[in-house]
């Protein structure tokens, strides 16, 4: 009788020690799983930063590049001023629309060109505009897409309904 109380002892002593085992296995898995889980979160969180930071990286060259080539046309139409010595328009007479711009760029007249690298600069912000657009749609972000968009029609519109007087 003492030898099979010390058997079962032994079996439930082997018993709990396995049921011991798989409570530290399930406990392993689930630390394990929490690990995982956790390493996801970092991995999309890190992955939505650098989407963040590529979008601010594209528009700051976008916007560097349009203020670049403004100031080389500006300063181009600079120089030609200050070697001919005179702004392509007789007297006080200066071109307002576009297509009178566009004629003297044409005939490289210095004025206009000038005119031409301020107007690069004016545009500098809405072309900015527009690669934000396409930006949030590379991202599928369309409540940005939906904004920009918004954004981009008022600038256009205000555009058509300026006056030069």
């Amino acid at each position: 009788m003492a030898k099979e109380k010390s058997k079962l002892t032994n079996s439930e002593k082997l018993r709990g020690n396995m049921e011991k085992g798989l409570e530290e296995k399930n406990g392993l898995e689930e630390k394990n799983g929490l690990e995982e889980k956790k390493c996801l979160e970092e991995k999309n969180s890190l992955m939505e930063k650098n989407g963040i930071e590529d979008v601010e990286i594209i528009i700051s060259k976008s916007l560097k590049i349009g203020v670049l080539a403004s100031a080389i046309v500006i300063l181009i139409g600079f120089l030609m001023f200050l070697i001919t010595g005179c702004s392509g328009y007789a007297g006080s007479a200066y071109p307002t629309a576009l297509a009178e711009i566009f004629k003297g760029l044409v005939l490289l007249k210095p004025y206009a060109i000038i005119l031409t690298g301020l107007f690069i600069l004016i545009l500098t912000p809405v072309f900015r505009v527009g690669v934000s657009v396409i930006v949030f749609l590379k991202e599928k972000d369309y409540l940005y897409v939906g904004i920009t968009i918004l954004v981009f029609v008022i600038l256009i519109i205000s555009f058509l309904l300026g006056k030069v007087e």
